[in-house]
């Protein structure tokens, strides 16, 4: 290939790589419900890594944390989407419990939640016979049973299949003819919803 057309795809790949913007990094129209009972309206911004929510109304910003908070929402500008967001005692990293941010993506008779993080992750490019890095948003994703207790699924297919027991070959049925994108949370967001439609027949 030409060198100059190597030079273009490597720097097309990078500035792909480099103009991605995340929800977390705009303001949204949303509220919040404190754990005194107030609610509280205006433009918010989310940091799941820290687990804070900052609040801009009447010419003030004020921080607050997950502990202060017992759920907020906000339209979000970048999906277009209303997104539900809860603070539940969770575990993080094998530590003691805390409250920390779950996004709502399907409630039921299993509820699916999920939290964002970002990751660098290292690509080869066909073009450049090289790798790159880039940073990705992902969605690290959490089951909330019947009896209150949050797992973290791994977000393998097999172990889906294996949760939904007796009604787990149904669910492989639809995840092959629907072509779910198990990177996709609202794709998983979907397989769920159709699991816990299957109670309700």
């Amino acid at each position: 290939m030409n060198p100059r057309l190597h030079l273009f795809f490597f720097l097309l790949i990078s500035a792909s790589g480099f103009s991605q913007q995340y929800a977390f990094e705009y303001w949204h129209d949303g509220r919040i419900i404190l754990d005194s009972g107030d609610t509280l309206k205006g433009q918010l911004k989310y940091n799941m890594q820290n687990d804070i929510v900052e609040l801009q109304a009447s010419n003030k910003l004020e921080t607050y944390t997950a502990r202060k908070i017992v759920t907020f929402e906000i339209f979000d500008v970048t999906t277009k989407r209303y997104r539900k967001f809860y603070t539940l005692p969770y575990a993080l990293n094998g530590q003691y419990k805390a409250p920390v941010f779950f996004e709502l993506i399907e409630e039921g008779k299993i509820t699916l939640l999920a939290r964002e993080a970002l990751e660098t992750r290292s690509y080869s490019s066909y073009y450049t016979y090289g790798a790159y890095t880039r940073i990705v948003l992902v969605n690290k994703f959490f089951f909330l049973k019947e009896d209150g207790s949050i797992i973290s699924f791994s977000g393998k297919k097999n172990d889906i299949i294996e949760l939904m027991g007796s009604k787990g070959e149904l669910v492989q049925k639809y995840m092959k003819e629907q072509k779910i994108d198990f990177d996709k949370k609202y794709d998983v967001g979907r397989t769920v919803e159709y699991y816990n439609s299957l109670f309700k027949r």
